[in-house]
């Protein structure tokens, strides 16, 4: 009987332990975003791209932006060193993790001047640190509004699509 009480025992703080490991990166993960989020509101450049791991994608808006990080900063660099980078301020925010514990993923409502925006984006834990691999930024759109963005963006669309058909 004692051998069932010493395992019970064990899994019991064992999974303590993972429950406590993944609060304290839920939090990591929140004051990473959250800083990479202000270091664009402040135009801190190093801070910003030091968020981002070496191979970091972003992914913008627009469909045209689909950037490496080097390419990403290369576009941001002009908007830093005026000052005016951008400036989003979470909402909302849900962060997922891998069985473990070494990839996240978090989607997040954005207050920006695009009005209400997505964030979305991939995590990987690296020399015990966080670092976002993947970012996604969507302009959100009301269903009710649909019909009138898609009038919109017709004429781009249409002319995009042929080119990557190509």
């Amino acid at each position: 009987m004692k051998p069932i009480w010493i395992l019970f025992f064990f899994l019991t703080i064992g999974s303590s332990i993972n429950a406590q490991d993944k609060n304290d990166a839920t939090t990591e993960i929140h004051l990473l975003l959250d800083a990479w989020h202000e270091a664009a509101a402040v135009a801190d450049l190093e801070t910003y791209f030091s968020k981002l791991a070496d191979n970091a994608i972003f992914i913008g808006t627009d469909a045209t932006e689909n950037w490496t990080k080097k390419e990403f900063r290369a576009y941001a660099t002009p908007f830093f060193e005026v000052g005016k980078a951008w400036i989003f301020k979470p909402l909302q925010r849900n962060i997922y993790f891998s069985p473990d514990g070494k990839t996240a993923w978090f989607d997040e409502l954005l207050d920006t001047q695009m009005k209400i925006c997505r964030g979305s984006g991939v995590l990987i834990h690296v020399n015990r640190q966080w670092k976002i691999a993947h970012y996604v930024l969507s302009m959100t759109v009301p269903n009710d509004k649909s019909s009138e963005v898609i009038n919109l963006k017709t004429t781009t669309d249409d002319s995009l699509m042929e080119q990557l058909r190509k």
